[in-house]
């Protein structure tokens, strides 16, 4: 009986070369409804191998390489989302002019006084 809740496509290769293909695609919402959905499955997954069962030893081996890559995935992805912010504030937005490559949220002038407090 296999612990693997997904199944092995007969070309792994091919189907995640159409993968590529299909998110390098995709508008920038689509994509984070996509990674959205990814996130959630992962999320669900790494669930089933937190529960404990008879099946714990087999489990915890292939939940403990998923959840391991999944965190150097998510923290690439956080460290490249950071960098890109960095870069992107310097520029600002409209008629913000940040004064830093770290502004504080309430620096945004499409922020009111109002709304800060």
């Amino acid at each position: 009986m296999s612990t693997n809740p997904d199944p092995t496509p007969e070309n792994p290769q091919e189907t995640l070369e159409h993968l590529s293909k299909t998110v390098s695609g995709l508008p920038n919402a689509e994509l984070l409804a996509t990674l959205d959905v990814v996130l959630l499955e992962l999320e669900r997954r790494l669930l089933h191998y937190a529960q404990v069962g008879p099946e714990m030893v087999v489990m915890a081996d292939e939940g403990l390489v998923l959840s391991s890559r999944a965190a150097a995935r998510l923290s690439q992805a956080q460290s490249a989302s950071a960098h890109a912010a960095g870069h992107l504030q310097i520029v600002g937005v409209g008629d913000w002019k940040p004064r830093s490559t770290a502004p504080s949220w309430s620096d945004d002038p499409r922020v009111r006084d109002d709304e800060g407090h």
